[in-house]
């Protein structure tokens, strides 16, 4: 990251947690700076090293950088994650309808899948929970991104003998629109007009009318076309998960010594800092990003009270099934394979 970002953060961190305020001890001598506590965490996130390894290039001990490690990713987490790990809003929507447009999906907005994070010191008592067809314990995390490789979605800490299928249905991903706060998508597809976004997937998951998944054995050229041009835009979350291992190494190599906790915040803190730097990228300023936003935000989980239960109660699951339907599913899929085929005998 830039050294603005660099300097932004640790302002913004040492507001939430004294433990990065700097500060006397007894015999009125400096301790820590907080530009060295912040370093020590930053170095064992990107180079995934152990503690011990951080005193060679700071002079921190193994225990500090620990304690600056775990107050570190908390207060990230505490700071940051109404902001960088929130859902889209109305704004955030058009947009991703706009890029979707534009690549030839109406009404996508981003990639589904699930990356494997092996937990080498898994304790004995959870080997068995967390081990599946990697044979080695693993968490599991769930995310959606764009095409800007920004994450809208991660659910982390499932254990591995979950497959794709059980983690989403235990996953907040539908939980807005279900309740009816989620922004609406309005758009056509071969004249054809829906009110729901979709994401794309690979063939694991189910067919749901909010996940368009490809086609195992394509049949005829427009199937062919649709499965080409499906897979290649599904990789937006690949490619996310693949730069986040390589600004973060900690997420490649396998965890060690850490609690299922420390395992929580540590991913949380790596996505919300991947998308600080996307963010930084682009050269946004930060008034751009306000509390104006983050009110436009958070809005959207407001508890309203219930003066009808049976009757809200019943709309949920009528959004339920709407979600669920496998006739929406097929319909929207047999649409996009329409209008793909016509798209490209207008580019040719």
């Amino acid at each position: 990251m830039r050294r603005s970002l660099f300097v932004s953060i640790l302002h913004d961190i040492q507001q939430v947690n004294e433990y990065f305020i700097q500060t006397r001890d007894a015999t009125g001598a400096l301790g820590l700076s907080g530009v060295q506590k912040m370093t020590a965490a930053l170095w064992i996130l990107q180079y995934g090293v152990p503690a011990d390894v951080v005193d060679e290039y700071i002079r921190i001990g193994e225990s500090t950088a620990i304690a600056a490690l775990n107050f570190f990713t908390r207060s990230i987490v505490a700071t940051y994650e109404a902001i960088y790990l929130r859902s889209p809003n109305e704004v955030d929507v058009a947009r991703l309808l706009q890029e979707g447009e534009q690549r030839g999906f109406p009404g996508m907005l981003g990639s589904l899948d699930c990356m494997h994070w092996r937990w080498y010191k898994c304790p004995s008592a959870q080997v068995g929970a967390y081990t599946g067809h990697y044979r080695k314990p693993t968490v599991v995390l769930e995310a959606v991104a764009s095409y800007d490789l920004w994450t809208w979605h991660a659910f982390f800490g499932m254990p591995d003998s979950l497959n794709d299928i059980t983690v989403l249905d235990r996953s907040p991903l539908f939980a807005e629109l279900t309740r009816e706060r989620a922004p609406v998508a309005n758009y056509t597809i071969n004249n054809h007009a829906y009110t729901m976004g979709y994401y794309l997937a690979d063939g694991i998951y189910p067919r749901l009318a909010t996940i368009v998944k490809t086609i195992s054995q394509p049949q005829g050229a427009k199937r062919q076309l649709f499965v080409r041009m499906q897979e290649a835009c599904q990789k937006d979350v690949k490619r996310a998960f693949g730069v986040l291992q390589a600004r973060f190494n900690i997420l490649k190599v396998p965890a060690r010594g850490l609690s299922d906790e420390d395992l929580y915040y540590i991913m949380k803190t790596c996505i919300i800092l991947h998308n600080m730097i996307i963010e930084d990228e682009r050269d946004i300023l930060e008034n751009e990003r306000s509390a104006a936003q983050l009110e436009t935000d958070t809005s959207n989980l407001d508890c309203q009270v219930s003066h009808d239960p049976n009757e809200e109660y019943a709309q949920f699951m009528l959004n339920r099934q709407r979600i669920r339907s496998i006739e929406a599913h097929n319909v929207i899929r047999n649409d996009l394979i329409e209008h793909l085929w016509s798209r490209a005998g207008e580019l040719d």
